[in-house]
């Protein structure tokens, strides 16, 4: 079936299944193309800077010769991801690998995990400062304009009724049973995706931004308070490492919910802004 032209809707008229509607902002849409590129290529970066000391620490110290609660490593013959006193094998994956050249190698993420892809801490470095930068100018950016454009107060205000145990739990039901909202409703977000959002703008970016700077030795001699926030730079390490992985969390849950509602719809949303709406009858089937 091709899609409906793009239609003009009365203030008054609910859009209904199968319109084509504005959803998002251009504002919107550079950011989220900006931010996941970046996002990529802090992850993949900083995945080589970790590979440089593959162990985390809680405090403000941290060596080979102090406890660490997480440790990547291998030796010749096996891979090994440690938490605390439990050690999981992890041989050919994590620790113990082949390069592309079929060479092994005792790092803790493969090469193709990684920016560069041969070890260079120095490079790593350089990609992850530059585009740290861009995260967080296109963040505050992003977070200036939605406050002050009404998205914050318009899209993401959870409203009194949307706390209730009753209506969180219907949500997560209609999610696990692949129920997504149609017509007009298909515009609003609901409890769990607000929550999502939030969590992810305004709280684990912010955290990465935040112990990314408590890790420099430059904002530790101008602002040596900022390590301290998060109990010592090891401990600002820690956290910042659990937010990249919840933020990849975020993405594969979030690509999930893009392919099960429809990805052609929501690719074009993203890109152009367009949105079609979808009917009862696309969601049954």
């Amino acid at each position: 079936m091709e899609d409906a032209k793009p239609v003009v809707i009365q203030e008054t008229e609910p859009p209904a299944g199968g319109a084509l509607v504005k959803r998002h902002r251009i504002s919107t849409r550079l950011w989220h193309w900006t931010n996941a590129l970046s996002l990529l290529v802090l992850f993949m970066s900083g995945l080589m800077i970790f590979n440089a000391y593959p162990r985390l620490h809680w405090g403000d110290k941290g060596s080979i010769h102090d406890p660490a609660w997480l440790e990547i490593g291998g030796d010749k013959t096996r891979g090994y991801l440690k938490l605390g006193d439990s050690e999981i094998p992890t041989t050919g994956v994590l620790g113990h690998w082949r390069n592309a050249e079929g060479e092994l190698r005792n790092r803790a993420f493969p090469y193709w995990t990684t920016i560069p892809s041969r070890f260079s801490l120095p490079v790593a470095r350089n990609w992850h400062l530059a585009f740290a930068w861009v995260l967080s100018l296109v963040l505050t950016l992003y977070m200036l304009r939605s406050l002050f454009n009404g998205h914050v107060r318009k899209d993401l205000h959870i409203h009194r009724a949307e706390w209730s145990p009753r209506h969180i739990w219907h949500d997560i039901k209609d999610h696990a049973r692949l129920r997504f909202p149609t017509g007009a409703a298909a515009l609003n977000y609901n409890i769990l995706q607000k929550l999502s959002y939030i969590g992810v703008i305004f709280v684990l970016l912010p955290l990465m931004i935040a112990t990314g700077l408590s890790m420099s030795p430059g904002m530790n001699a101008g602002v040596p308070w900022l390590p301290e926030l998060f109990g010592g730079r090891q401990s600002a390490r820690s956290v910042h490492f659990i937010c990249a992985f919840l933020l990849l969390g975020f993405f594969f849950i979030h690509m999930a919910m893009v392919l099960l509602a429809g990805p052609f719809n929501e690719l074009r949303s993203i890109i152009t802004g367009w949105y079609r709406l979808p009917t009862e009858k696309e969601v049954a089937e």
